[in-house]
């Protein structure tokens, strides 16, 4: 079978959105080809992630790549994935230079050269993110692994925004907790959550194939028996009991329409935790958490990223 490279050149700020259009498209795969991973300094453990070749990345900005099968709806899908990626600038995300290229693949190549991109990384003081074709020995008694497959899930869970949640749910969750993770994606941040010992999940997402997808990486993960996952638009019609958290990582633009039901569904003393925040967005992200009555507790960065927790009093 043969299948079409999709390429488009974009920012660090349309990866999200961009990455979750191509799912929605029916893309079997996604790549994020960002230079930054060259620089960025992780901990010595993992000797194989400094083999990154420079030159499958570009000067700046970021190439984001999907995968579709070749038939004769290809042209038609890639006119509507191009018409959603410029639609974006309507809610003030930089496309940067919204360059899309494609070109074809046989599947046999495909279906591992992607594979080299992803290797065991360690998240936090406790989780590592391990791809499910590593042979990976924890190196501490206390390290919690996760285990994901990015060829059925949105991403490898290493992405900036990711790595943020991750480190303020490892500061905040505690045994027993309730936990609501809205926009679940690939299920990473629930994972997590258990992991560290939260006793309820409701994990909640738009898509159906972030559902399933979800669904999937919690039975290989064992913490299925702690989590209902849910198709649901953000928080709307949840009754659930007072959560003690509820973590939310996506775009800056959603967040701010759903703060209010944040602090309708949290309890007192509750947090909030957000990211998928691109710095030049935080004042207004801010802005509405305090409207609806939140206090900001801690603000953490990343690159161009920002997470932002915060308590209810």
């Amino acid at each position: 079978m043969k299948w079409s490279e999709l390429c488009i050149h974009t920012t660090n700020e349309a990866v999200e959105p961009i990455s979750n259009i191509l799912h929605e498209a029916g893309a079997s795969g996604v790549v994020i080809e960002d230079p930054l991973e060259l620089v960025r300094e992780r901990e010595n453990v993992f000797g194989e992630i400094y083999q990154l070749d420079p030159n499958d990345f570009p000067e700046e900005g970021v190439i984001v790549k999907a995968y579709l099968p070749v038939n004769s709806f290809l042209g038609e899908t890639v006119d509507g994935i191009k018409d959603l990626i410029n639609n974006l600038v309507e809610y003030d995300i930089d496309l940067g230079a919204n360059k899309v290229t494609i070109s074809e693949v046989n599947e046999e190549e495909w279906a591992t050269a992607w594979k080299k991109y992803y290797h065991p990384v360690k998240i936090s003081e406790q989780i590592t993110i391990v791809p499910t074709w590593e042979e990976y020995t924890p190196v501490s008694s206390d390290e919690k692994i996760i285990e994901l497959d990015p060829g059925m899930a949105f991403g490898t869970g290493t992405h900036p925004t990711t790595i943020l949640c991750i480190q303020a749910l490892e500061k905040h969750v505690k045994p027993g907790m309730h936990i609501i993770d809205v926009g679940t994606g690939s299920g990473v941040l629930t994972i997590a959550a258990a992991k560290y010992g939260a006793e309820k999940i409701l994990a909640l997402d738009l898509d159906e194939v972030a559902v399933n997808s979800a669904k999937i990486n919690c039975k290989l993960n064992k913490v299925h028996d702690k989590v209902t996952i849910k198709q649901n638009d953000l928080l709307k019609g949840v009754e659930e009991p007072e959560a003690d958290i509820i973590v939310a990582n996506i775009l800056a633009e959603i967040i701010v329409r759903f703060t209010d039901d944040v602090e309708r569904l949290l309890k007192s003393g509750g947090r909030f935790i957000s990211s998928g925040i691109i710095k030049q967005k935080r004042a207004e992200v801010e802005e509405a958490i305090r409207n609806s009555g939140l206090v900001i507790e801690e603000v953490m960065t990343m690159e161009d990223w920002v997470s932002i927790t915060a308590r209810k009093q």
